[in-house]
């Protein structure tokens, strides 16, 4: 009998179950039935053992049937083993998961001490989920927007927040695939300019203990129970996820736009060795997860445990995982949460050519679609911005914080200059593009744009960790008032560089990446850290209101630019000669201006297009270059975007730039 593929899949006559576990001394398959409440089983022993293994046959069962594996081994958590028969475990390769965790200490795999405790005997049947075998995959034809890199710009957004207020999207479909497909919804992505969704976490979500205790949930969906399953409490209709999700990529495709998954293979939703056992742990351990001395886990993600991308199981199961996105679903590439863990086997140094980013890279399909890292962790040593191979594109945190820094007056030019241009510092080294640079300055982690320049303290105190989650690290202004006001002069202050922000993300070379709702003016309340929080702190807000429409009327417009012009978003990086680095005083920036912290102005000619950003608070005069005249194209002060007048000027005028302030302009012939 075949040992792959792993998981549950249906023949003729049966089922044929196969799990990894290396370290067990029998496994059972457990098939569930009755009601949640007061669940019943029937135990097979899964007898066929090839390669580390457990495989066997089961007649008689159907798609639909519920189930879970029973693991009897040793329990030596110093060694890192916790093999407990009281607990059925999810099956890593299922591709349906229902239920959640409704019982804390049923969960647990322990008593008294997760170390040197004893073994639980509480049975976790009905207070887990469960997987549930599904009907054999269905190759469709896919017909992708397949749109070039170097035109590609992204929208980060939630499944369920994004849609969760929309109010032409049904009731019924509301946080749902099937919201996410309404033509209002990618109707709206395709006016301001997005080509690919970057969807949060959409894997099977189990909240983490902590969550549990405190009654929250993890609304971002960063705690992955199963790599396969896309999470059900996103389906209209109860087990209805799988196709709602293929309806979604289908409506997305239909217009264009191309879907990338927020996958995280760094970690899983069972926490650190004093959190659950619900699959992983309880099959084995040590081959899934990366454990430090005395069988602790070792934690350099930050949730309590890391996959140990070292191990073969662990390469095995994220490829195939997202191999089965790709084939299964028609998904156009992957953003990896935590990159470089995956380049870090059993928490060790960094290699950007470790087997599992090497095996990901190398993948006659995944090769094929886009790929993104967040080329960091949770430690200092893992921020690699810039250090991943060619196959990747990048998070870039050096745009973010040095855009962030320019638009608050801190710093020179000159960190900000490479960053327009795509970073070819970090970037052309290992034979990338310029597009491998992902240009934002914000994200779902972190403060909206809105709350960007209208806090420059976190208030995170609703989270209930007493303010000390999320980032102190900002880099943001609030403009003179810290949070909401009333003032008119500070509203039109924030707005405008608020602007200022959103077109230097457009107008920069690389590829852009919204935080969807932004061109929605939406807020979190200064909470930048809001992963916990399934409610209007964290739902786009679609209520009509003139600063979102005009926010979004400038994204539209700006956007539309970008992509009606190759000079706008160039797929090479500039040799010499190719761009203008040009002072407001009219001339060209030496040698020592880029060291001048004093200067807060720049000017960048390529091609046919000028554009100059000014920080400053106060405005200034720059006189514009010789090769003129010039029309004016965006300028961030106004409402819209479109200039008071398009009347071209001259070659060596002298114009004004407002505060925190950015223009566009084309030459003209």
């Amino acid at each position: 009998m075949s040992v792959f593929p792993l998981g549950a899949h249906v023949d003729a006559v049966g089922v044929r179950f196969a799990v990894a576990s290396t370290s067990a001394d029998a496994v059972e398959v457990c098939l569930v039935s009755g009601p949640d409440a007061e669940p019943t089983e029937r135990r097979v022993a899964l007898t066929e053992r090839t390669f580390g293994v457990w495989h066997g046959h089961v007649p008689g069962v159907r798609a639909g049937q519920r189930y879970g594996y029973r693991v009897h081994g040793p329990y030596r958590p110093w060694d890192g083993l916790r093999a407990n028969p009281a607990k059925i475990l999810v099956d890593p390769y299922a591709r349906r998961i229902v239920g959640r965790v409704t019982n804390l200490a049923a969960a647990r795999g322990w008593v008294d001490d997760p170390m040197t405790g004893l073994r639980s005997t509480v049975d976790s049947l009905g207070h887990v989920p469960l997987s549930v075998v599904t009907a054999p995959d269905v190759p469709t034809p896919v017909d992708r927007p397949d749109v070039p890199w170097s035109e590609t710009v992204i929208a980060e957004l939630h499944v369920r927040g994004h849609t969760m207020l929309h109010p032409d999207v049904p009731p019924e479909h509301r946080g749902t695939y099937l919201g996410l497909a309404h033509p209002a919804v990618t109707g709206h992505l395709r006016r301001i300019g997005v080509t690919a969704v970057e969807l949060l976490p959409v894997t099977s979500i189990a909240d983490e203990p902590p969550l549990l205790q405190r009654g929250m949930s993890n609304y971002w969906g960063y705690a992955t129970l199963g790599f396969l399953a896309p999470h059900a409490g996103y389906a209209s209709v109860p087990g209805a996820e799988i196709a709602e999700f293929r309806a979604m990529v289908a409506a997305m495709h239909a217009a264009g736009i191309e879907v990338i998954l927020d996958l995280v293979p760094n970690h899983t939703a069972e926490g650190g060795v004093g959190g659950t056992t619900l699959s992983y742990r309880g099959l084995d351990a040590p081959a899934y997860y990366s454990l430090g001395g005395n069988g602790h886990d070792a934690d350099i993600t930050g949730t309590g445990n890391t996959l140990d991308p070292g191990s073969p199981m662990v390469i095995r199961l994220v490829c195939d995982a997202l191999r089965h996105w790709v084939t299964a679903f028609g998904v156009d590439g992957f953003r990896i949460d935590l990159a470089s863990v995956l380049g870090r086997p059993r928490s060790g140094a960094f290699d950007p050519n470790s087997p599992l980013l090497t095996a990901i890279a190398i993948d006659p399909i995944l090769s094929g679609v886009k790929l993104i890292a967040e080329p960091w962790d949770a430690t200092g040593e893992g921020y690699r911005v810039g250090g991943f191979g060619v196959a990747w594109s990048e998070w870039n945190g050096r745009f973010r914080d040095a855009v962030r820094d320019f638009w608050r007056g801190h710093g020179g030019i000159g960190e900000v200059a490479s960053r327009l241009t795509g970073s070819s510092d970090l970037y052309k080294h290992s034979g990338r593009r310029p597009w491998a640079s992902v240009n934002f300055v914000t994200a779902h982690d972190g403060f909206t744009l809105r709350d960007l320049v209208s806090y420059e303290r976190k208030h995170n105190e609703a989270n209930g960790e007493a303010n000390l989650d999320g980032t102190d690290d900002n880099r943001s202004q609030n403009l003179g008032v810290e949070g909401d006001t009333s003032s008119p002069v500070i509203l039109a202050r924030r707005l405008a560089t608020a602007r200022a922000l959103l077109g230097t993300v457009l107008l920069s070379t690389g590829t852009p990446m919204l935080l969807a709702g932004d061109e929605r003016w939406r807020t979190q309340g200064g909470n930048n850290n809001a992963y916990c929080h399934d409610d209007e702190t964290s739902w786009t807000d679609w209520t009509p209101d003139a600063s979102a429409a005009s926010l979004t009327g400038f994204t539209q417009r700006v956007a539309a630019i970008r992509h009606g012009s190759a000079a706008l978003h160039r797929d090479r990086f500039y040799r010499h000669g190719e761009i203008l680095w040009w002072h407001p005083d009219g001339r060209r920036i030496g040698g020592h201006d880029w060291h001048d912290g004093e200067l807060h102005t720049l000017g960048l000619l390529r091609g046919e297009w000028l554009l100059f950003l000014h920080g400053g608070p106060d405005a200034v005069p720059a006189t514009l270059p010789p090769a003129g005249p010039f029309t004016p194209v965006v300028d961030s002060t106004r409402p819209d975007g479109a200039p008071a007048s398009s009347r071209p000027l001259p070659s060596s005028t002298t114009i004004t730039l407002p505060p925190r302030s950015l223009l566009l302009l084309r030459t003209t012939p």
